[in-house]
């Protein structure tokens, strides 16, 4: 029985059913914390209790779906490695510094390169199936017939995995809970705990409340790593219609990100907050037409049936299904879709997309809108290993989409999804359709901010390391979050073994307690935290959009503290559950003013990252990262090359930094 059916049922409203402890202080004391309880978090716990560490994790969710990739996952990046793949990770690591002109990783790119493919194998002793071990697609040109594995995107270069993920996260949860990996679920982390309580210095901790029963939590830690993901909720906040068109989690309210800034650490990529591109209001992702990411190599045609073709970025045209995931040029490769390389995306290693002059063609009325993907044409198997395997384990789609469409009558050798009709040009215009109409308007959220780290992907404060595609901006997906995870995880067991716990500072405990509980101790309180962060969400559009000036990020800091200090002030929680949520709505007013603060550093536009500033008049094209820092309330920040990885003190090879590093 849902909340609605039991309200019509009985005409009261549930009594909250667990028992409710404010204030009650729980300690844990661990060598190793990790907070954030998805795919790079459980990886991360599983490799420092590998390593020999006690180990306690603590999840916003429960952990066995929690997180982005909680839902599943049906390409896995990153693989490099794998015996059939011809790109290195060198290849890996120098392609997505050029894409991006050296706006990401480079180093994380390397060290995914590096252990992707041993990730994988090690999901697979999970029980995740990672090859055709009934060899459904045998004979097809996506599949290594002595491996079985089948690739995506690049049938040349074979680096990206066809995967039977929709199991994935259940798997990495039980095997950090079969190993002894202390879980703490539902339990909302609410700040880092510093040496003698003082901004920038060693992390010895975090504390943390649970969102059922209200109790805080001190965690003891003599290292920890932030895995909690991106950030969503702060640009836009409208969950009752966004929920099912959304690919990020919307628990994903930046607390790892928030409490690292307010604790010190330097962050890169903040200046980069704009629309998103996975979130918006149009039609859940894949439930509609579509020739792009998961649906990579259907055919498309008009209301006439008039065929639609494939291009290479060049703008050939493509005629045979296998030229569709094959490399512009000998000696490049493709890329592919969903690890935050897609802005950059130089010609050589583009995914082949819709003929160019479609638009053009539609405009002249040779080709008639609406467009369908047609499934029908396709051989069986090519159209079971899109329909079958990829929708069927792609997080969000194998209930909501394959299941729902199946149990509807849909069938991919007969039926065909219409696109959602275009109202005007937009780039890669079917490809661009996926998560939703085009006309529809768009989410919001932070641009890829993160974490600066070290080759230990260490954060600027000791003992803090960060993990995944959220904390460590510009530095991929699902595959590649699970493998930096676990990267981290072994950095910070073995910071552990060398370092002792240090007391918590009792004073640091007490002031986050009270700012915690305030809104249940607030009985005048008439601000939900749901109109919160539809406020914080507004002057965020408003004063930091795609196109600021120096006056409106003034402007917007101002609004963002006035609403801290009024509606702020006057936040209520009826349980714990709200109590969180508040606690949540607060931080991302935190973490918008600081967007705002890094966006007043920059002193040219990086239109690449998409940072717009219209008082500006020249862009910056340095090739520098801004890192930013709070200290004493005030943002500090510098320029480093994006090359930093391997310039002094590193050296000047990805190879000899990760054989100096790794731990393995």
């Amino acid at each position: 029985m849902n909340w609605h059916e039991y309200v019509n049922k009985t005409g009261t409203v549930p009594k909250w059913p667990y028992e409710v402890n404010y204030g009650k202080e729980n300690v844990v004391e661990t060598d190793v914390l990790v907070i954030g309880g998805g795919v790079a978090g459980c990886r991360a716990a599983i490799a420092a209790k590998q390593k020999g560490a006690t180990v306690a994790l603590m999840d916003r969710g429960f952990l066995k779906r929690s997180g982005s990739g909680g839902a599943g996952v049906d390409h896995w990046h990153g693989a490099v490695r794998n015996p059939c793949s011809k790109v290195t990770p060198e290849m890996y690591s120098e392609a997505a510094m050029d894409t991006t002109d050296g706006y990401t990783y480079g180093l994380a790119r390397y060290i995914v390169g590096m252990e992707g493919w041993d990730t994988l194998l090690e999901a697979e002793q999970m029980g995740v199936q990672i090859r055709d071990e009934d060899d459904e697609f045998e004979g097809s040109i996506f599949r290594d017939e002595e491996t079985k594995l089948l690739f995506a995107y690049d049938i040349e270069n074979k680096h990206c995995l066809r995967v039977y993920g929709y199991n994935i996260k259940p798997a990495v949860a039980n095997e950090a809970r079969r190993i002894g990996v202390q879980v703490f679920d539902r339990t909302c982390v609410t700040s880092l705990l510093t040496e003698g309580g003082k901004q920038g210095a060693r992390v010895i901790g975090a504390t943390g409340i649970n969102d059922r029963t209200g109790e805080f939590f001190i965690f003891k830690a003599k290292a920890t790593v932030i895995t909690t993901g991106g950030v969503g909720r702060v640009g836009a906040f409208a969950p009752e219609l966004t929920t099912s068109q959304a690919m990020a989690d919307l628990n994903q309210a930046g607390l790892g990100h928030t409490i690292g800034w307010l604790a010190g650490a330097e962050f890169i990529r903040m200046e980069s907050f704009g629309r998103a591109g996975l979130s918006g209001m149009g039609y859940a992702p894949y439930s509609t037409g579509n020739d792009n990411n998961t649906y990579q190599g259907v055919n498309t045609v008009d209301k006439d049936g008039n065929k639609i073709h494939y291009a290479y970025a060049d703008g050939r045209l493509i005629y045979e299904e296998e030229d569709i995931f094959k490399p512009i040029q000998d000696d490049s490769f493709i890329i592919g879709h969903g690890i935050a390389l897609d802005n950059g995306y130089k010609q050589k290693y583009r995914i082949t997309h819709t003929e160019p002059e479609l638009w053009d063609k539609v405009m002249a009325g040779e080709l008639q809108q609406p467009f369908y993907t047609d499934m029908t044409t396709l051989s069986e198997k090519s159209r079971r290993l899109i329909f079958g395997l990829m929708l069927a384990h792609e997080g969000k789609c194998r209930v909501p989409i394959y299941k729902n469409l199946t149990d509807w009558g849909f069938d991919p050798a007969l039926d065909m999804l219409q696109y959602p009709i275009a109202t005007y040009e937009a780039p890669m215009l079917l490809g661009g359709s996926w998560p939703g109409a085009q006309h529809t308007p768009p989410n919001w959220r932070g641009g890829g901010g993160g974490y600066l780290v070290d080759w230990r992907l260490m954060t600027s404060l000791p003992g803090l390391f960060a993990g995944g595609g959220g904390p460590l901006p510009g530095s991929g997906c699902h595959g590649e979050s699970h493998t930096t995870g676990r990267y981290a995880g072994r950095q910070a067991a073995v910071f552990a073994a060398k370092h002792d716990s240090i007391e918590p500072d009792a004073g640091q405990i007490a002031d986050i307690k009270a700012k915690i509980y305030a809104p249940v101790n607030n009985p005048d309180g008439d601000i939900g935290w749901k109109e919160f962060n539809y406020a914080v969400a507004r002057i965020m559009q408003d004063y930091c959009g795609e196109y600021k000036t120096l006056h409106t990020l003034d402007m917007g800091i101002r609004r963002m503290r006035d609403l801290m200090e009024t509606e702020g002030e006057r936040m209520y929680a009826s349980n714990p559950h709200e109590l969180a949520r508040a606690f949540e709505s607060l931080s991302l007013a935190e973490l918008g003013i600081a967007y705002m603060e890094v966006a007043k550093t920059r002193t040219g536009n990086v239109p690449l990252l998409g940072f717009n500033r219209t008082d500006l008049t020249e862009n910056d094209d340095s090739g520098n990262w801004n890192p930013a820092h709070l200290e004493n309330g005030k943002v500090v920040s510098r320029f480093l090359s994006v090359n930093y990885h391997l310039q002094e003190p590193y050296a000047p090879t990805l190879k000899e930094n990760y054989e100096r590093y790794a731990e393995l």
